[in-house]
């Protein structure tokens, strides 16, 4: 029985958390972690709060710049936060904003008609989980300016100066006594900066690094709006019509853009956004531009007789096969399902942008018929393909059931059931399955050795996919289906880990493999099931006392350390593993199996955009940005053996 905690229950041992002490003590419930997300999302919250400027059409310029020490300084030339004392606080309302939870103009009023900072918490959670935190207001006549200190203020607002223009100014430092990682990635930053110049066309942004020996800067401003942004998507893949596709519909206090452009690869990449925010979720918007574009198609391939009486309903999967296109709407009073603000929820969006393809789309095909019927014969084409890979999936599922016979790839499967301990590695070669094998404890952990290079998926459609001799077993094993019919609960194993040799072939593997499930699996990869085994490159004996290392910077400091001890003569027996097979059962335990002392990187997805983008380069037809992107990151290359 467990030790109770008090022998009182009453009113004194409830804790009532006041103002800015509620998010220092539970930050996660307001930015989602105290990792690497958390950290940046405080970057966001300021900037969406210039962008709101934006939207409201009074500001033009936002700078970010990270300085050393990892502190952050967010410049705009909007309004700038009021000065004047707040009416019913009695104090400064920059001061109200950045100490006063759900505070800020964008609950009612006429500050903004257009907002992403929905429950106003943007610059009272920034400042409560800051070291400090330093504000200066321009409001065309003075400057106003504050410092805080872990979310209080150190002084009243004060004015330390003259200005002409308006603006506000807000420089941070992460407290690190909330954050486990204190270090900004410029590159995360810049995608997200990236991301918001396409959405406010006009509006510049500007990322300036400070923190290496030389200044990195990066001005984004695109004109083009979100018919840039699908021309970035696009930009390595080949398109089917040189244009794209764009329109926009406006009702009342809603506002919905589209812009769409088919290409030559067999994915769909949708990305949709309300008020700015990235609804990764989807919503009502998303839903109604697939209905839409579904009815759409096949209303005209059937006025056309493109598509026969005969021939079957083309699907929103049909129709949207090799589609790139983003959607964003703007309205005044969002509804998102969550803080996180990932999914949209006003029901009287979807009937906005049905309307919207209704009239626009149905004439862009009428007055484009070239363009249509590339799109239909697409459509057509995909249809057939889906038709193939059911019948393929059929008899797969009637050779291959994991109940009746033994699956091809000799897959030797664990005691227990489950996913809450379960994994599977999925081990290149033979001889390292036969050692991973013997050398696993088969209570939780199944091996299913691959050969050879398997099919790239990136060029192909999902029927070629199914009786695929080397991606069958990863699909029948893991037992939760590809594509569409994916369903992650009926996924076999909790860790699906993928175990390569350190060198070209193993890489390529990996990569394939990454490939596959990313095209064809994605919730196992978005929920953070993959893993990537990270196996020994040295061994490293003296006497009894034996180590191993996992990269060539480790096994410098171990040889730094062997020299300190024993001396720079020092004998030192080292053996240098080319592959899995060359270890017996028990070293590959020891070192890359056993959960007490392995490591393995967790494979997440921060960016779809990014992923796809990546996978298109390496993996896609063209050669150009294959060359260019080796040319580029050829200098951080590993681990690589010729």
């Amino acid at each position: 029985m467990e030790e109770k905690t008090t022998k009182i229950y009453d009113e004194s041992q409830i804790q009532v958390l006041e103002g800015l002490e509620a998010v220092r003590k539970r930050p996660g419930m307001y930015i989602g972690s105290t990792g690497e997300n958390g950290l940046h999302h405080l970057v966001y919250e300021i900037v969406d709060n210039s962008i709101d400027e934006a939207l409201a059409g009074y500001c033009t310029h936002i700078e970010i710049e990270i300085s050393k020490g990892d502190i952050v300084t967010v410049t705009d030339n909007g309004r700038g936060i009021p000065t004047g004392i707040h009416p019913t606080q009695g104090i400064s309302t920059v001061e109200v904003v950045h100490t006063v939870l759900h505070a800020g103009g964008k609950f009612g009023g006429d500050g903004y008609k257009v907002s992403g900072g929905l429950h106003g918490v943007g610059a009272s959670v920034v400042n409560a989980l800051s070291q400090w935190l330093e504000v200066w207001v321009h409001d065309g006549k003075n400057i106003h300016y504050q410092r805080y200190e872990r979310g209080n203020p150190v002084a009243p607002l004060k004015i330390v100066g003259e200005t002409d223009h308006t603006g506000t100014v807000t420089k941070f430092k992460p407290d690190p006594e909330i954050f486990d990682v204190l270090e900004f990635d410029y590159e995360v930053l810049l995608r997200r900066m990236r991301e918001q110049a396409f959405l406010n066309k006009g509006v510049r942004i500007t990322l300036t690094d400070l923190r290496g020996e030389e200044e990195r800067k990066d001005s984004l401003m695109y004109e083009g709006g979100i018919i840039s942004f699908v021309e970035y998507i696009n930009r390595n893949k080949e398109a089917l019509h040189p244009q794209v596709i764009y329109f926009e519909n406006q009702k009342e206090n809603m506002n919905v853009e589209v812009a769409m452009q088919y290409n030559s690869d067999y994915n769909e990449i949708i990305v949709s956004f309300a008020n700015n925010i990235h609804t990764t979720e989807g919503g009502y918007h998303e839903t109604g531009f697939k209905n839409a574009l579904t009815k759409i198609i096949n209303d005209y391939g059937k006025k056309y007789n493109l598509i026969k009486d005969g021939d079957r309903k083309l699907s929103g999967e049909d129709v949207r096969e090799g589609l790139t296109a983003v959607i964003s709407v703007k309205l005044s009073e969002a509804q998102f399902e969550g803080q996180t603000k990932t999914k949209l929820g006003n029901i009287e969006v979807r009937a906005l942008v049905e309307n919207a393809m209704n009239e626009t789309l149905t004439n862009y095909l009428e007055e484009n018929p070239s363009v249509a019927r590339l799109i239909i014969d697409k459509a057509m084409t995909a249809n057939r393909a889906r038709e193939a890979a059911r019948k393929a999936r059929e008899l797969t599922r009637r050779k291959n059931s994991l109940e009746n016979t033994t699956l091809p790839g000799k897959l030797a499967d664990c005691i227990e059931n489950g996913v809450e301990r379960t994994e599977i590695y999925i081990v290149e070669g033979d001889s390292a399955g036969g050692s991973a094998k013997q050398g696993r404890d088969r209570n939780f952990q199944a091996i299913l050795p691959l050969w050879g290079k398997m099919l790239n998926v990136e060029k192909s459609r999902i029927d070629k996919v199914y009786g695929n001799d080397k991606l069958t077993p990863v699909i029948t094993a893991l037992g939760a289906g590809i594509g569409e019919e994916f369903d992650i609960t009926k996924l076999r194993y909790g860790k699906v880990i993928i175990m390569a040799d350190a060198d070209v072939d193993g890489s390529h593997i990996r990569t394939l493999l990454l490939t596959f499930f990313f095209r064809f699996m994605r919730p196992l990869v978005e929920e953070g099931h993959v893993y990537l085994a990270q196996p020994p490159l040295f061994k490293n004996k003296k006497g009894k006392e034996e180590s191993y290392t996992y990269t060539e910077e480790e096994q410098e400091r171990a040889m730094r350390d062997f020299r300190e001890r024993y001396g720079d003569d020092v004998k030192i027996d080292i053996q240098r593993y080319k592959g899995l097979g060359e270890m017996n059962p028990e070293q590959l335990w020891e070192t890359t199996m056993n959960p007490e002392t392995r490591s393995m990187i967790k494979v997440t997805l921060e960016d779809a955009i990014a992923a796809d983008n990546i996978f298109t380069i390496l993996m896609g037809d063209k050669v150009e940005p294959r060359r260019e992107f080796i040319e580029m990151n050829a200098k951080d290359v590993v681990n690589l053996d010729i």
